[in-house]
């Protein structure tokens, strides 16, 4: 069975928020943060609304197992030039473990952090010191590491970092990987042979630490290092190749978020956007490709 579900938001009723958005796309997961994803502001959790999401998830056939929480990009563990804003980032990521801890939730994304004006040897150390502070907490939350693209200084843009960080943990019961496609492309990784990427990445990191795959197309050729999400079938990776991906067999398990672009009147409209996701997760569960679905929302929506 292929589990499909998409970045939804965490609204003023929390996660029951996110819950009833990931619904209506159809989904059987989603992806979410527990305040905007560029700060750190987090308000409390209720309890109650909670339960009702947890109930709605059962009653809608969504495994909270498969559920994925994001954690905010603001926070940075490679960079210890300043070392209060370093000991910000660590606590604050314990803390949003626990507030997992406290929805269901297993499992949360983390972007490993910018090596800004050191090396990034040195950023790399300083992650794994930082993960390894971390994962000494109670939570029973895992930190999955996301795949990057390598913009500037980021970390993490290739096997070998990421390899670096998973086998060099001590918790390795609460480590693992989330592959992001749209990322691995403009890292350098043809996604069209996505099995020799895994060939790869078997050699140096186990497979089954890979619990979450972000499946996005790309606005950039291949190794331009830059990150720009495309839609499916919009963009340079395509979507036969991307539908391959969520099928893949050895990976059949694995939740897969899509973190794609809203829709306006025109493809760079500032006004108004729309979720896609409807669409986009219909598309891959027909294994069908609609290259009007564009179109389609913006009928949808009046636009």
């Amino acid at each position: 069975m292929l589990i499909i579900g998409s970045h939804v938001s965490y609204g003023k009723e929390g996660i029951l928020t996110s819950v009833k958005e990931a619904i209506e796309y159809r989904a059987n997961t989603f992806m979410f943060y527990t305040g905007a994803p560029t700060n750190t502001a987090r308000k409390d959790i209720n309890v109650e609304t909670v339960l009702e999401a947890q109930q709605l998830m059962k009653d809608n056939n969504i495994d909270i197992n498969n559920v994925i929480c994001h954690a905010p990009y603001i926070v940075n563990l490679a960079n210890k030039k300043d070392i209060d804003k370093w000991q910000f980032s660590i606590e604050f990521i314990k803390k949003e473990l626990i507030r997992c801890d406290m929805l269901g939730i297993n499992k949360m994304v983390l972007h490993p952090g910018n090596a800004v004006g050191i090396s990034k040897e040195e950023g790399l150390n300083n992650i794994l010191e930082a993960l390894n502070i971390v994962l000494e907490d109670s939570s029973k939350c895992s930190i999955l590491l996301e795949t990057m693209a390598g913009k500037g200084t980021e970390c993490c843009s290739t096997i070998e970092e990421l390899s670096f960080l998973i086998n060099g943990s001590k918790c390795q019961g609460r480590i693992g990987v989330c592959l992001d496609t749209c990322h691995l492309n403009d890292a350098g990784y043809n996604m069209r042979c996505f099995d020799q990427y895994l060939d790869e990445f078997t050699k140096s990191i186990n497979l089954n630490k890979v619990k979450c795959i972000h499946l996005n197309d790309s606005k950039n050729p291949l190794g331009s290092h830059k990150d720009r999400h495309a839609n499916l079938g919009k963009g340079t990776i395509g979507f036969d190749t991307l539908l391959g991906i969520a099928y893949n067999k050895r990976l059949e398990n694995i939740p897969k978020i899509l973190e794609t672009p809203y829709i306006g009147q025109n493809d760079d409209s500032k006004e108004r956007l729309y979720p896609p996701y409807k669409y986009e997760i219909e598309m891959l569960r027909n294994k069908e490709y609609n290259e009007n679905y564009f179109d389609l929302i913006r009928k949808e929506n009046n636009i």
